[in-house]
């Protein structure tokens, strides 16, 4: 059985910014999104996830307004802007050499023979 994985120090603007490049969303609806990329295992509060949006939304990477949820009760949804698409870009390009580096160090090292 996997255990849940703890979000890296650093990860959750990266996250935040993928999911709402699906399109815009609530905060509850951006964890579920979260949640069902990772099958789950991405163990994320939401205490976490709201500071984070309003830290980007003055960063101007996010905008918000408010509307109804599916649920008909009024949300804040957020969406990316221009900045914020662009830092995606950028955080994903850098994630992704990061892992390959990690992939190659983690690697099974083969002995001599």
């Amino acid at each position: 059985m996997r255990g849940k994985v703890e979000l890296i120090q650093g990860t959750l603007d990266l996250l935040v910014l993928r999911a709402l490049s699906a399109g815009p969303m609530h905060g509850y609806g951006i964890l579920d999104w979260l949640r069902q990329r990772t099958e789950g295992d991405l163990r994320l509060e939401d205490a976490a996830l709201y500071p984070a949006l309003h830290r980007m939304e003055a960063r101007g990477l996010v905008e918000a307004e408010w509307g109804l949820s599916e649920n008909n009760r009024r949300a804040k949804f957020y969406r990316l802007t221009a900045s914020g698409r662009h830092e995606l870009r950028q955080e994903s390009a850098v994630w992704l050499r990061y892992t390959s580096m990690m992939a190659k160090v983690l690697a099974p090292i083969q002995q001599p023979a």
